[in-house]
């Protein structure tokens, strides 16, 4: 059974998110950053975290609620060590705040071989997976996590929610070995929010085992879901406590008030939190590997092992998004769903742009 698909081109996708967050107050450069990030998700084929998610996020969590302020502008603190730096965010876009940071690990990576910022007082960055692609593309090994916007989640073994997705993203700079840079991106819970928010408005079912309603009884409706479940037990549960300590020490507070903005005493703090890093893989090579081959040799030399002995159709982590980036390519712009453009529809409406649908060209899908 075949759907059909709307093809956006990313003129139109970018004037109507950058018009949408100018509309909320926003800056033309955090505006333009928002515009050609969510185009970055949308080429890879990531639906939970594209423009229509972060409008979302930025109705209900930033500029109208005040978790995100239009404009504010990011302290660069000092620091003794030379490859880490220390930003304050001031609640800036966090979109345009990751883009910069990123930015920056590589610049520190160029000089150290190792780069990394912490950002406190920080807003959502959406899909973590783009920023790490975009760097491993240039040829770094490249890392982010994050405090996710809500504590969402129940710990293993426990029943209210008190950690966040809370992501890891991981970045590979594989294109010469295989054609893609390797991405291993996941939330720690079973599924992300913004699945759910998908979900909704495609009128699916979840898996089970992935949420919980309002009464902490498991459920596959996301109209109910209220809290989400960590991954592998234990072991998202673990995953996703990584990233509270992380938090922890660069200065986030407490996982429950985050976001949850007039809760708490009055010098609480309610900020996400980001960890970035980069790495050029040169500066970790020890020289002494087999056969006497270079580095480069050698990890093409690993990834044909693992996909090896019968383990040929096994898929890489970042493969469906590079090949959702090539459909994207052949279509000549941005896939979106029925349900995604009327969502879009909408943004454009709020924004004063207009989006004729008729004018968009249809392909089928599978």
């Amino acid at each position: 059974m075949s759907t059909t698909n709307y093809v956006m081109s990313a003129e139109v996708h970018n004037a109507i998110v950058s018009a949408a967050y100018r509309k909320r107050g926003y800056m033309a450069d955090e505006s333009d950053a928002a515009a050609l990030f969510s185009e970055l998700t949308a080429r890879h084929g990531i639906k939970t975290h594209n423009a229509i998610k972060a409008l979302h996020l930025d109705e209900h969590l930033g500029s109208k609620a005040g978790g995100c302020k239009p404009g504010a502008t990011i302290e660069r603190l000092p620091s003794k060590f030379k490859a880490v730096a220390r930003w304050d965010a001031h609640r800036k876009l966090g979109q345009a705040v990751a883009l910069e940071a990123m930015d920056e690990c590589m610049r520190l990576a160029d000089e150290y071989g190792i780069g990394a910022v912490a950002v406190d007082n920080a807003f959502h960055y959406l899909w973590g997976g783009g920023y790490v692609i975009d760097a491993a593309s240039k040829g770094y090994i490249a890392y982010t996590n994050c405090t996710a916007a809500l504590a969402e989640v129940v710990p293993f073994g426990g029943k209210y929610p008190t950690l966040g997705t809370n992501p890891h993203s991981w970045g590979f700079p594989t294109t010469n070995a295989i054609g893609f840079p390797i991405c291993i991106d996941w939330a720690t819970s079973v599924v992300a929010m913004g699945r759910v928010q998908q979900f909704v408005r495609e009128g699916k079912m979840l898996p089970p085992g992935c949420a919980v309603d309002k009464d902490g009884k498991e459920t596959t409706d996301p109209n109910k879901v209220v809290a989400l479940l960590p991954f592998g037990q234990h072991k998202g549960y673990g995953l996703s406590l990584i990233d509270e300590l992380m938090a922890a020490f660069i200065g986030g507070s407490l996982p429950t008030l985050r976001s949850r903005w007039g809760t708490g005493p009055n010098d609480e703090k309610h900020t996400p939190t980001f960890f970035f890093q980069c790495i050029r893989p040169e500066a970790l090579g020890c020289d002494d590997f087999a056969r006497g081959i270079g580095q480069a040799e050698n990890l093409k030399a690993v990834i044909q092992d693992i996909l090896g002995h019968g383990n040929d159709n096994c898929m890489l982590p970042g493969q469906p998004e590079a090949i959702a980036f090539a459909q994207s390519e052949k279509a000549g712009g941005l896939i979106f769903t029925a349900a995604e453009i009327d969502a879009f529809e909408q943004i454009a409406t709020e924004a004063g742009v207009k989006l004729d649908r008729g004018t968009l060209r249809t392909i089928d899908a599978a």
